[in-house]
């Protein structure tokens, strides 16, 4: 017989958390051996457990999920990785294809599913909700969104997108540094470029601009 499935339950919303604990641990298959607050908790708990499944919440504080992803990827090359989102925003969905997430379910699907898109993900099967999988399409290149308008975030560099979504949630250019591991300066750079390029240069409007794009949460 199979050992059950090792999963590790990441969410900043407590109830949350021990809801999804407590579906999976029924499973005679599963086992949960770990939960986590934020992205950072995270890397550290599957760099330590390195489960077979991680289901990842999207937006939380702290490090980017994306971010912890790549490094989860480099560090446990076995562990899949299943997003769980209350939205299905196209760049969400582009950066879940970019780092070959297993899954992306929106909350509002039942926990069952939940529970089989562990099963697919353990055996190399990836599980996209209706509402994100009607988005995507699979050609010679791979799995990317069918379309995507071209906004004014798309002049943005990768990093200069990652310090944008960190000051849309009301991060201090102190606290972008420390979670990215940059110097203050280097932050204080890319803010200042992102903010030319987009020509906004007000924290609100900002923010606003970061929520219409599908880059945060509001």
């Amino acid at each position: 017989m199979n050992p059950p499935i090792s999963i590790l339950v990441v969410d900043d919303h407590a109830i949350v958390r021990s809801s999804l604990a407590r579906t999976l641990n029924d499973e005679q298959d599963m086992t949960v051996v770990g939960t986590a607050g934020d992205a950072d908790e995270a890397l550290a708990e599957a760099i330590r457990l390195k489960p077979a499944v991680i289901l990842m919440d999207i937006d939380m504080p702290g490090l980017l999920c994306f971010s912890a992803v790549e490094t989860i990827h480099a560090r446990c090359p076995g562990t899949r990785v299943i997003f769980l989102s209350a939205f299905a925003h196209d760049r969400f969905i582009e950066q879940a294809l970019a780092v070959e997430a297993s899954g992306y379910i929106t909350k509002d699907e039942p926990t069952q599913t939940v529970v089989d898109a562990i099963r697919n993900a353990v055996g190399g099967i990836a599980y996209f909700s209706p509402a994100v999988r009607s988005r995507i399409v699979v050609d010679s290149s791979g799995a990317h969104l069918a379309q995507r308008r071209q906004t004014r975030a798309d002049t943005l560099t990768p990093r200069e997108l990652e310090v944008l979504r960190y000051l849309a949630r009301g991060m201090s250019k102190k606290e972008v540094a420390a979670t990215m591991h940059l110097s203050v300066k280097t932050v204080e750079y890319h803010s200042a470029s992102l903010m030319n390029k987009l020509d906004i240069h007000d924290r609100v409007e900002l923010a606003r601009f970061a929520i219409r794009e599908g880059l945060a949460e509001p």
